[in-house]
Parts: C-alpha cells; structure tokens; sequence
C-alpha cells in the first residue's frame, strides 16, 4: 500500500467518527432542522469521497478492495455538483447507519 492511501484511510476513518459525534442523540427530523448539522456531515462526507477518489487515482489495488468505494465517490459528487437537490434522509441513511460497515472496512484495508 501506497503511504498516501494509508493517509488517505486515516483521513475517512477521522471523517466517519467526526461524522458520528456530529449526529449524537439526533433522529431524521433533528437532523433536518439543523443546518449546521447537516454542512458539517455533508462536508465530512465530502472528504470521505475526495480521499476514496484519491486512493482510486493513485492506487487502484487499495481501491479495488473497497466495496463501496464507488458509491461513495458518487454521494461526494452528489453532494458537491447537486448540492441543491441533496436528499437529507438519504444522507441520514448514510450516516446514521451505512457508514458505520464502510469504516469497518476502511479500518480493515489500512490494517493490512
């Protein structure tokens, strides 16, 4: 592994938990009714697409062992270029729940 991925690893997994600590104690409708909330999720979120992107562009055997690495680099372009049409319970659903399993895996690949 490249040290940018591993850096790059460590930098999503950083995203992800700032991402959980932002939404602590929050359910879908307190998260819609805080915009501060919802920039600073949709900013880690783009961090987190940013570094999968990276890891695609300089290491394409790191990224090929990400499962969601695509999707992911998707959400991030979601939330950049369509900002305006960013869906909140989409992004809940993403941080709330699927974010968790893809840290795992983040955690597992910059273990190896």
């Amino acid at each position: 592994m490249l040290p940018d991925t591993r850096k790059y690893l460590i930098d999503i997994l950083s995203a992800a938990v700032d991402i959980k600590a932002f939404i602590l104690g929050y359910d879908l409708g307190s998260y819609r009714n805080d915009a501060k909330c919802r920039a600073a999720v949709e900013r880690k979120l783009e961090i987190i697409g940013e570094a999968c992107s990276r890891i695609r562009n300089e290491d394409p055997e790191a990224f090929d062992r990400m499962p969601y690495g695509h999707q992911v680099i998707g959400l991030r372009n979601r939330v950049i270029h369509g900002y305006d049409c960013v869906d909140d319970a989409i992004i809940w659903d993403v941080a709330s729940d699927k974010l968790t399993a893809f840290a795992i895996e983040v955690e597992a690949l910059a273990s190896s």
